[in-house]
C-alpha cells in the first residue's frame, strides 16, 4: 500500500527535528553487520572484496581464478603471478517500519510524536547516504508506506506523510510483518520503533522480519507513565484498542507488581532479540531522541 499526502501546505523535517541536529546526522551513516552483495549496483561501498570498481588489494593467484584480473605489471616485475582485488559496490535497503496504531498515541509527552521523529532521523541518515529507504506505517496491518526514496529530493515528502500520520486503529503487527517481507529481496536493515505491547504478541511477526540478509533492529518506545504510573485509588483502565476494560485498586504492592512485570517483558523482549542475532534497545518519549541517536544507536552498531 502507497500513501501519498494530500496537504495544501507540506510541513518541513523541521517541524520534527532541529535543524542542528540534523547537521549532526549528516554525518552518520546506517551500517549492516550483513551487507551482501544486492541485486543492484548502489552508493554504498561494503569492506566485501571481489570484482568491482575500487581497488583494494592483491592476493597471490590461484589455479581457477579469473585471468582478466591477474596483475601483469607485477608479473613483469616479479615474475609471480598476483590478483587484483577490488570493492564490490553494495545497495543498501532500509526498512523503517513505525508503529501508528491507537496505543502510540498515548503518554505525555506522546510516543507517537517520538516515534515519528526518532524515525525520521534514522530515514534522514540513510537518505542522505543515499541508501534505499522505505518508510512504512503499521496499525491493523500496514497502512501507510513511502518506498524506494533515495537522496534528499525526497526529505519534505517523508516528513509531510509522517507529519499528516494519524495514529489510530487496533494493531496487528503479524500482519503487518506478513506485508513487509511478501517480495522482499536484497540486503539492508530492518528497524522498527514500536511500544510492542501487542495483545497476539510479537514473537510470529520478528521471526518474519528476522532474515540473514537483514539486520534486524526493534526499538521498544514507552511513555514515563508507563514505566513509572502515578496513579492511584480505585480505577478503571480502558483499553484504546478494543476498549477492553478492567476495574482496579491501584495499590503500593500493585504497583510494584506490574513494574515488575514490565521489565519481565521488556526482558524476554531483548532475549528473544539477542537469541535470533537482532538487537533490541529501550528508551521512552520522555527522553531527549539525540543522545539516545548520537550515542546509544551508535555503540549498539546501527550507526558510524
Amino acid at each position: 500500500m502507497t500513501q501519498t499526502p494530500t496537504t495544501s501546505s507540506p510541513r518541513r523535517l523541521t517541524d520534527l527535528l532541529d535543524s542542528k541536529f540534523m547537521a549532526r546526522l549528516d554525518a552518520l551513516d546506517i551500517v549492516s553487520r550483513k551487507m551482501l552483495q544486492g541485486k543492484l549496483q548502489g552508493e554504498k561501498r561494503s569492506k566485501r572484496r571481489g570484482a568491482g570498481v575500487e581497488f583494494a588489494d592483491h592476493r597471490p593467484y590461484v589455479v581457477g581464478d579469473d585471468l582478466r584480473f591477474v596483475d601483469w605489471n607485477i608479473y613483469g616485475r616479479l615474475e609471480q603471478l598476483f590478483l587484483k582485488i577490488f570493492l564490490i559496490e553494495q545497495d543498501l535497503s532500509v526498512q523503517v517500519v513505525l508503529d501508528v496504531s491507537a496505543s502510540s498515541a498515548t503518554g505525555e509527552p506522546s510516543k507517537a510524536l517520538a516515534i515519528k521523529r526518532l524515525g525520521a532521523a534514522l530515514a534522514y541518515v540513510a537518505m542522505v547516504n543515499n541508501s534505499r529507504v522505505s518508510l512504512s506505517l503499521f496499525a491493523d496491518g500496514v497502512v501507510g508506506q513511502l518506498p524506494n526514496m533515495r537522496g534528499r529530493n525526497y526529505i519534505g515528502r517523508m516528513a509531510d506523510f509522517l507529519l499528516s500520520a494519524e495514529c489510530e486503529g487496533p494493531s496487528n503487527f503479524a500482519k503487518a510483518a506478513r506485508e513487509l517481507t511478501t517480495g522482499r529481496s536484497g540486503t539492508g536493515v530492518v528497524i522498527v520503533v514500536s511500544d510492542f505491547f501487542f495483545k497476539e504478541g510479537y514473537e510470529e511477526a520478528l521471526r518474519r522480519l528476522i532474515s540473514r540478509h537483514y539486520d534486524l533492529y526493534c526499538i521498544q518506545m514507552l511513555s514515563p507513565q508507563e514505566v513509572s504510573p502515578t496513579l492511584t485509588g480505585d480505577l478503571k483502565l480502558i483499553d484504546v484498542e478494543d476498549f477492553d476494560n478492567a476495574e482496579i485498586t491501584m495499590s503500593a504492592a500493585l504497583l510494584d507488581y506490574y513494574k515488575k512485570n514490565l521489565a519481565g517483558y521488556c526482558g524476554e523482549l531483548q532475549a528473544f532479540c539477542s537469541k535470533r542475532g537482532a538487537t533490541y534497545a529501550l528508551t521512552d518519549s520522555g527522553k531527549p531522541i539525540e543522545p539516545f541517536i548520537l550515542n546509544y544507536l551508535r555503540r549498539r552498531g546501527l550507526l558510524r
